[in-house]
């Protein structure tokens, strides 16, 4: 390999290396659309991002718009369908759980405005969303979306 090319690689490599590295050290992330107020939807969305996404070492955000904005209304009682319905947690009780180990719950702005919703309405731990919040979390390289 010519002197001149090796020099290239080396460069190259030693540009390249932080990159790489801090691409490897970024911890997977999980952003859940959530748009529904229906409790066994939003049930099951809630249960993955928490116990499959969150407790298995993966950064989780729901991000909760349209009707999914009245789920998170503290004075609005919630319940939960099927299997999950045994223990009597409400939806509340779901979401408070998943911030409480360090989720990240996102309300959409323009959908609570719609809603009647101010953040004083919410629970507690629920974030306000902007469009540069919603979009650091979508659009960053680690990110996987699943929408329910």
């Amino acid at each position: 390999m010519p002197k001149l090319l090796k020099h290239a690689v080396l460069a190259l490599a030693l540009i390249l290396s932080p990159m790489v590295a801090a691409a490897e050290d970024m911890k997977p992330r999980l952003f859940v659309n959530l748009t529904t107020d229906d409790t066994w939807a939003a049930a099951k969305a809630i249960m993955f991002a928490h116990q499959k996404a969150q407790k298995q070492g993966h950064d989780a955000a729901i991000w909760m718009n349209v009707r999914a904005v009245y789920l998170a209304d503290k004075k609005r009682p919630s319940h939960v369908h099927g299997l999950m319905a045994a223990n009597g947690t409400s939806i509340q009780d779901m979401l408070t759980a998943f911030i409480a180990d360090g989720g990240t719950v996102i309300m959409c702005g323009a959908c609570s405005k719609a809603a009647g919703l101010t953040q004083a309405d919410y629970i507690d731990g629920v974030t306000m969303g902007s469009t540069e919040l919603v979009a650091g979390w979508l659009f960053d390289p680690n990110t996987k979306t699943l929408g329910w």
